[in-house]
C-alpha cells in the first residue's frame, strides 16, 4: 500500500519538526517544508510527523481516507 503525503504551504511554518522525525521523507526548503516524494510506502514516521507538526500542515492519505494526523 502507498500513502500520499501533502504539506499545505499556506499553513507550514518551516519549524523543522517533520525532517527531524523523518529526514528521508521531508525537507525544509526555504520558507516551507516539503515531502521528498508525494507518494510513499506506508511509514509510521510520516504519521508521527503529521501528529507533531505545530501548524497541522501535513496530511497523509490512504486513497481518499485521511490517516494522518491522527486524532
Amino acid at each position: 500500500m502507498t500513502w500520499k503525503v501533502e504539506i499545505d504551504p499556506q499553513q507550514c511554518i518551516a519549524s523543522g519538526s517533520c525532517p527531524a522525525i523523518a529526514p528521508n521523507l521531508f525537507v525544509v526548503d526555504g520558507a516551507h517544508a516539503r515531502p521528498l516524494k508525494d507518494v510513499i510506502e506506508e511509514d509510521e514516521r510520516a504519521l508521527d510527523a503529521a501528529d507533531v507538526c505545530p501548524a497541522m500542515a501535513i496530511t497523509v492519505r490512504d486513497g481518499e481516507q485521511v490517516v494522518g494526523p491522527r486524532p
